[in-house]
C-alpha cells in the first residue's frame, strides 16, 4: 500500500503531468481573465460595497420555526470548508515549492477573484429551488435553469461531488494525520480511524447540524490561530518590511523570471490561493443558496467577504508566520509540518502542537463542510437514498482513511486535478449568465439610494426568466 500511494507512484506520475497541461495555461488564464471581467463589470464590488458586506453577516430574513438557514450560518458553512489545509498546509506549500513571490499571487486571486465569488453566489440565490422547508442551489441549478443546459449541470454536480466529497476530503485527512504524528506521535493509521468515526457521525446528521457545528468551531478556532499570528508578527515588527519586500521581490523578480521559476510561482500561489478561497469553483455558491436572504445580492456580498476574511486575513498569517521565521529555506520541509516548525521556531514546541490542534478543527470543519455540498448535488442527480448514503460512505470512510495512507504529493495532485475541471465548467456557465448577476446589483444599489434599508427583489422585477427564478 506505501508504494502503491508513493509521492513517485504511477498515480501520481499520471495525475502530475494531466494537472501541468490543465494548469499550465488554460485555468490560469481563464481565472484571472473572468475575475478581471467580473471586476470591470460590477465596478469593483469587492471594494466599494465591503462595508455593506460586513453589515449583512448579521441580517436573516428567516423566522424561528423555518429551517432556512440564515445569512451567518451560510457564511459559516462556506468558511468552514474554505479555511482549512489550503490555509495552514496550502500556503505551505505555496511558498515551499513556488517561493515567497506565490504568496503575492494569492493576495492577487483573492482580490480579483471575490468579485468571481460574489456573481457565482448571487446566481446561485436567483435560481435556488425550495425543498423540504429549506433552500438548495448552487452551480447545477443555474446551469440547468439559467442556461438551460441540463447536461451541463449534471456533468457539474458530479464533478463537485467527486472534487469535495473525495478528493479534497483526502487533502483533509491527510493533513490532519500529518500534524498529529509530529506533534503527538499518533500514528497516521491511528488517526485516519478516529477521523472516519467522527466524521462519519457527522456527516449522518445532514446539514442543518453541520451548520450549527460549523458556526461555533471556525470562528472561535479562527480568532485564535490570527489571534497568535499578531503576537508573532507585533514580536517581530521590524522584519515586516523585510517580509513585504521578500515577496514582492519573488513575484516580480529578474532572477526568477532569468531562472525560469516566474511561472511556478504564479502558478502555485493561484493554485493554492483557489484552493483557499474557492473562488469561482462554484462551491462557495452551493453555500450561498441555502441562506434565507431578502435579495439575492445579499448573499454574494457576504461570500465575496468570506474570500477576503479565508486569504487575506488567515492566509496571509500563516505566510507572515512562515516568512518571519526564515524555516522555509530548509530542504524536505513542506506542507503542515511546515507551518509547525515555522510556530515552534517562534514560540517553542508548544507551536508544534497548536498547529496539530488548530488543523484538526480547521480540517475537520472543512471535511463536513465539503460534505454539505455533495450532498446538495447528489439531491440534483438522484432522489434515490441509496446513492446519498454511498456517498456518506465515500465521504466520512473510504476517502478520509485513504487521505490517511496517501502521500502529501498524491492528495494535493488529486485536489488540482478536480479543482480544475469544476472550476472551468462553472466559470463557462457564470461568464454568460453574469448580466443576470449585474441587473441584481444595480437593482439593489438603486434601493439602497432611495432610502431602502433592507433591499426586497421579487421575480416579477426579471420578466424574462421569471418562470425559471421559483424561490423569489
Amino acid at each position: 500500500m506505501d508504494h502503491f500511494f508513493s509521492a513517485n507512484g504511477w498515480l501520481n506520475q499520471t495525475i502530475s503531468s494531466l494537472n501541468t497541461v490543465l494548469w499550465s495555461y488554460i485555468l490560469i488564464v481563464a481565472l484571472i481573465a473572468c475575475a478581471l471581467y467580473f471586476t470591470f463589470k460590477t465596478r469593483g464590488v469587492q471594494f466599494r460595497m465591503f462595508f455593506e458586506m460586513i453589515r449583512l453577516l448579521g441580517d436573516s430574513t428567516k423566522k424561528e420555526h423555518e429551517k432556512h438557514v440564515s445569512s451567518f450560518e451560510a457564511f459559516a458553512v462556506s468558511i468552514a470548508s474554505r479555511v482549512g489545509t489550503g490555509n495552514l498546509a496550502g500556503v505551505a506549500t505555496a511558498i515551499a515549492v513556488g517561493g515567497p513571490g506565490a504568496v503575492f499571487w494569492m493576495w492577487v486571486i483573492a482580490l480579483l477573484g471575490s468579485a468571481t465569488a460574489f456573481v457565482e453566489s448571487t446566481l446561485a440565490q436567483l435560481y435556488k429551488r425550495k425543498t423540504q422547508g429549506s433552500f438548495i442551489g448552487g452551480p447545477a441549478y443555474y446551469m440547468k435553469f439559467g442556461l438551460r443546459k441540463p447536461r451541463m449541470a449534471k456533468l457539474y454536480a458530479v464533478l463537485i461531488t467527486v472534487t469535495f466529497c473525495m478528493a479534497y476530503i483526502s487533502i483533509q485527512s491527510n493533513t490532519i494525520c500529518a500534524a498529529a504524528d509530529k506533534a503527538f506521535g499518533v500514528p497516521p493509521l491511528v488517526m485516519g480511524l478516529i477521523l472516519v468515526v467522527l466524521s462519519t457521525l457527522c456527516v449522518f446528521g445532514g446539514i442543518g447540524r453541520i451548520a450549527k457545528v460549523s458556526s461555533v468551531i471556525v470562528p472561535v478556532m479562527a480568532i485564535l490561530y490570527v489571534v497568535l499570528a499578531l503576537v508573532i508578527i507585533l514580536m517581530n515588527l521590524r522584519l515586516i518590511p523585510h517580509v513585504f519586500a521578500v515577496i514582492l521581490s519573488n513575484a516580480f523578480g529578474l532572477q526568477q523570471f532569468a531562472g525560469g521559476t516566474l511561472g511556478a510561482t504564479m502558478m502555485n500561489g493561484i493554485k493554492r490561493g483557489l484552493f483557499s478561497n474557492e473562488a469561482g469553483e462554484g462551491s462557495a455558491a452551493c453555500a450561498a443558496s441555502i441562506a434565507s436572504v431578502s435579495h439575492p445580492v445579499k448573499q454574494g456580498l457576504v461570500q465575496a467577504l468570506s474570500v477576503f476574511t479565508d486569504t487575506l486575513l488567515i492566509c496571509s498569517c500563516t505566510a507572515f508566520i512562515i516568512l518571519i521565521s526564515g524555516v522555509f529555506t530548509t530542504p524536505g520541509l513542506n506542507g503542515v509540518q511546515l507551518t509547525q516548525m515555522a510556530l515552534q521556531s517562534e514560540i517553542g514546541p508548544i507551536g508544534t502542537q497548536f498547529v496539530a490542534i488548530a488543523i484538526f478543527f480547521f480540517a475537520f470543519s472543512s471535511i463536513i463542510g465539503n460534505y454539505t455540498y455533495g450532498e446538495m448535488n447528489v439531491k440534483f442527480l438522484t432522489a434515490r437514498k441509496g446513492w446519498l448514503t454511498f456517498v456518506r460512505v465515500m465521504n466520512g470512510v473510504v476517502m478520509v482513511f485513504f487521505g490517511s495512507l496517501a502521500s502529501l504529493d498524491l492528495v494535493w495532485s488529486l485536489g488540482d486535478l478536480f479543482m480544475g475541471s469544476i472550476t472551468l465548467c462553472n466559470l463557462v456557465a457564470i461568464v454568460k449568465l453574469s448580466p443576470q448577476a449585474c441587473f441584481l446589483l444595480n437593482d439593489y444599489r438603486q434601493q439602497k439610494r432611495n432610502g431602502i434599508k433592507s433591499p426586497v427583489f421579487h421575480r416579477s422585477q426579471m420578466p424574462d426568466i421569471e418562470k425559471d427564478i421559483e424561490a423569489w
